[in-house]
């Protein structure tokens, strides 16, 4: 099947475009990277072939002339395929891996909004292995129920491909007791969390003194 045979919505640059990268399969990846097919095989169906020989052989083994075996790839697909996988092997050797395990981390990692004279929620969104996927200001403003639902949670948590998450929201007030609001947010957001499969792991309270877990 051509590519242009492939509905519009399922081609990986139109998908690319309304996900973005994160909301693709390795192949459709590979095949945004390498652009087009070759002749009797399209772009998708190529870079399925392409993936297997890596995946076979290995990501730090993999040579121009292992990739040279697919029949009408080409040195400059294939040159562009190595120097990809080389630049993303030196980026994740330079990326400093950053772990969320306790209300401490969350702690930690709020610091620039511990003394904010608003209650800023935060959401945490990490892999399997707690690992930040990133962190978002989800509002800024007093803590309720109308303000934060859980649609603005998760459809980012789902966008990243997020494992669990953890919240976390300052309190200017300095005291670390959980308000009814606090506990009705929590409940609310790890009802959303199990429907969904993705586990609320804590909701912390952060001051500029410390810290304190709402569930």
């Amino acid at each position: 099947m051509k590519i242009k045979e492939v509905p519009k919505a399922e081609r990986p640059r139109e998908k690319f475009a309304k996900r973005g990268a994160v909301g693709l399969t390795d192949h459709e990846l590979m095949a945004i990277l390498i652009r087009t097919g070759i002749k009797g095989k399209n772009v998708v169906v190529l870079a399925k072939q392409i993936l297997k020989i890596i995946q076979q052989i290995g990501v730090d083994k993999i040579t121009l002339a292992d990739l040279l075996q697919i029949k009408g790839l080409g040195q400059i697909k294939a040159g562009q395929i190595l120097a990809s996988l080389e630049l993303g092997r030196r980026l994740l050797q330079n990326k400093k891996t950053e772990l969320v395990l306790s209300a401490r981390d969350v702690w930690d990692k709020m610091e620039d909004l511990r003394d904010s004279k608003k209650e800023h929620f935060v959401v945490f969104f990490l892999d399997t292995q707690h690992q930040i996927i990133k962190r978002e200001i989800i509002s800024i403003g007093t803590l309720n129920e109308s303000l934060i639902h859980p649609r603005e949670v998760f459809e980012p948590a789902v966008r990243y491909l997020t494992a669990q998450i953890i919240v976390a929201h300052n309190h200017p007030s300095g005291n670390l007791t959980p308000s009814p609001e606090d506990i009705a947010v929590t409940k609310r957001l790890a009802e959303a969390g199990d429907l969904l499969g993705i586990e609320l792991l804590d909701h912390v309270i952060v001051t500029s003194e410390g810290f304190g877990s709402v569930k």
